[in-house]
Parts: C-alpha cells; structure tokens; sequence
C-alpha cells in the first residue's frame, strides 16, 4: 500500500505550492467571471498543470452552454414585481398578488432550488470545466474526484463597503418587507372582493378608510418605508466588476492539484484507485458548471465505487467542516463520504466541524453532484455571517490562509489513504 505519511508532513509544502499556483492563476489568466474568457484560460492553465505537472493521463477542458447573469439577474425581476406589488395596493391589490407570486416563484426557481427555469431571459454564453485524472497501474477498482470550481464571484460593493452584517441586514429586511407587503395585499385583495369591488376607483384618503379601515390603510402607508431598501437590492451586486476569487474558489481548485502533485513528487502510484480532479465552471451562476458535467458524464463513472470531495473557499480553520445538507439544506451529502472526512480530521487532530449550508446560504457544486447521483461531500471553511472577503475585491491572493489550506489538504490527503485502502484492494 502506498505510504501517504509523508505526503501529510509535508502539508506545509503543499500549502504554499497552493499559495503560489493561486496566484498564477490571477496574474496570468485575468477575470474569471462565469462564461468568460478568463473561466476559460484559468481552466486551460490548471488542465496544463494538472498535465504536466500531477502526470495526469487524461486532462480534458469541456465547455457547456449557459446564461451566467440569470443566478443574480433573477433579482432585478423580483424587486420590479415586488415594487409593483406595492404600488397595486392602492388601486388593485388583487394584481398586486400575482406580482408577488411571480416574483417568488422567480427567487424559488432561480435561487432557493438553483434550477434554469428562468434562464432563457438572460444572454447565452459559453463555460468551462476541466476533467483530470491520474490512471492506476492495474485494473481500476475504485476513483475519487476532488472538485473545486475556477470561476470568480461578480463583486458585491454593499459588502465590500460595510461588510456581512449589513449586507445581510439589508437583504434580510428587504424581503421582510416584500413578504409583509404580499400579506397586505392579500387582506386587501379580501376586504374589496367582501364588498363586490374589485379595484378602487375613488384615490381619497375618505374612500381608503371607509373600505381598508384605518389600521389596513395605514399598514399599507407603513409598507413603502421598505421601498428605498427594496430600490437598492438592484446593486446588491456588479455585474461589470468581478473579484479576483483567491478563496472562493481557487483554494479548492488547488486543494486537487496539490495532492496530485505531492504524489507524484513523492513517487506513489496507485495499483487500483483513480485520482482525479473536476474543475467546475460557473459555479457563482447558480452550479451551472457541475450541472453540466454530470449530464455530459452520465454513465462515465459509474463503473466503480466514486466519491467526490468538493471544496469552497477554504479560508478559516475554525470554521473548517463537512457539510451534510447543502442548497440551502435541501440535499443531503453522502454520510459516508462526510463521516470518513471527520474520521481523518479527528485522527490527525485538526479540528474539524459538522455543518451545513442553511437557507438562504447558497449552495456549493456539492449540491448538484449529489443530485446527479454522485457519492458526494462539500468542505468549507467560511463563516456563514458573511465577513468582508467574500465576493469582494478583498478575495485577493494575500488574504489566504496558509495554516488553513495545510490542514485541509492534510485531512484530504488522509481520507484518499482510507479511500484506496478500503476501496483499491
């Protein structure tokens, strides 16, 4: 069996071999935004590496059709029905509701469920993803993949500017208010069909009262004091600027390749176990990339037992962990794949925790491998209270964390050993 101790030890090495290729990949391949020219060179540069560098057999750059700007986009439709909604209170709240309802559906489809409903709304562009692997020397019994995604997040300037806790706060209140506002027409739709009105045609506060009432009326006064908020969601993020994306999420395309080269500087070769990396395009355009790549693989890897460990922005040792639920807690990662993570995390005492991606957190490329069938974990080690860093231009090659990226990569590491042992016998 293959001695992987040393590989371990030398985690530090292997930290800033990730360091530096991080930022090559900055300098030399540009903006990486979903879609984009840069997504396709940075996908090149590490196909090369992986290549040349890992002794990958196999190092193949895909591309897939996409509508990067529908996973933020969706928020321009919203606000705009939101907004309507409100104003449809005064004279016809019953349209109001049905603003509302398509406004939603559009948040659901777009962002809570990361489906394409909407996506023909938006420009078709082309993404990119990279599939390496390093071949066994004899009959192939077993193969793990680990995954990260190349692109770059469009920058966030209300997060940039003033950091997670108002950035959150400005979200959270904004949809409060879109969700009170849907309420109040909904009680007012009720109130005019309980007299057989269907719109109010008199505008006067005397004909508001003698319908609505005081309190209903006023209520529906209170309401726009959401609308300034609710006006500002509309550059929530820059379209035109993305974000160097050091963190999130070339650590996890890098947490793969240093493995790989490690085993190869190291000289191991593997008798029945696969090594491979997934490099998945447009993951910040809702996991577009890893949606693609399993449905052009349909089939491919089936043939053994595959486990996926996906990375993003591994960034902060204590917040470290495996999550178990991911897009926005609605899919489950696989126990086993998450359990032998925190095995190898507690053997080799690096603290490592049990967690999740709650709602209204996102997701990860975790999510949609899961969904594609695959035996699948995410690994993070971001605050889910949203710091400074993230999606803004402070994402940069100087704010990464050396200490972090050993740790995982040792635990990584550990698990392949776990993985080959129990799998490529």
């Amino acid at each position: 069996m293959a001695d992987f101790k040393k590989l371990i030890d030398n985690k530090a090495e292997s930290a800033q071999y990730m360091i530096d290729g991080i930022t090559d990949v900055i300098k030399k391949c540009g903006k990486r935004g979903p879609g984009s020219e840069g997504e396709k060179k940075s996908c090149e540069y590490m196909a090369d590496v992986l290549k040349n560098e890992c002794g990958c057999e196999r190092a193949d750059v895909e591309s897939f059709k996409e509508h990067p700007h529908s996973f933020l986009g969706w928020l321009n439709y919203t606000i705009t029905c939101a907004l309507l909604g409100m104003l449809c209170f005064f004279f016809l709240p019953a349209l109001g509701v049905a603003l509302f309802a398509v406004g939603f559906l559009i948040m659901i489809c777009q962002f809570v469920l990361y489906k394409k409903t909407f996506d023909f709304l938006f420009p078709e562009e082309t993404g990119h993803n990279v599939t390496a692997i390093k071949k066994c020397t004899g009959e192939v019994k077993a193969r793990i993949f680990f995954n990260g995604h190349p692109d770059a997040a469009w920058n966030w300037p209300v997060n940039n500017k003033f950091g997670g806790a108002v950035y959150e706060l400005h979200i959270g209140s904004s949809f409060l208010g879109a969700f009170i506002a849907l309420v109040l027409a909904v009680v007012a739709t009720a109130v005019l069909g309980s007299q057989g009105i269907a719109y109010m045609s008199d505008f006067s506060l005397d004909a508001y009262t003698a319908i609505y009432g005081d309190a209903l009326f006023w209520c529906g006064i209170a309401q726009l004091v959401f609308v300034p908020g609710l006006i500002g969601m509309y550059f929530m993020w820059d379209p035109k600027t993305t974000v160097d994306g050091a963190n999130d999420n070339l650590t996890g395309c890098y947490m793969g390749i240093a493995i790989l080269k490690a085993m190869k500087d190291a000289g191991i070769e593997l008798e029945h176990t696969e090594v491979g990396v997934i490099l998945s395009g447009s993951e910040e355009a809702g996991l577009r990339g890893a949606k693609a790549w399993v449905e052009q693989h349909k089939g491919e890897f089936d043939d053994v037992p595959t486990w996926i460990y996906s990375y993003d922005t591994i960034h902060a040792s204590k917040f470290l962990g495996v999550n178990y639920r991911d897009l926005n807690g609605t899919v489950k990662a696989d126990k086993e794949v998450s359990d032998t993570f925190m095995e190898s995390a507690k053997e080799l005492g690096i603290h490592c925790n049990k967690t999740w991606v709650p709602p209204f957190g996102g997701a990860t490329d975790s999510a949609a491998f899961a969904q594609g069938g695959y035996k699948v974990t995410g690994i993070t080690a971001l605050n889910h209270v949203l710091e400074d860093y993230y999606h803004t231009l402070k994402d940069t090659y100087t704010n990464l964390d050396k200490d972090c990226l050993a740790d995982c990569y040792a635990i990584s590491v550990k698990c392949l050993e776990k993985f080959d042992k129990k799998f490529g016998k």
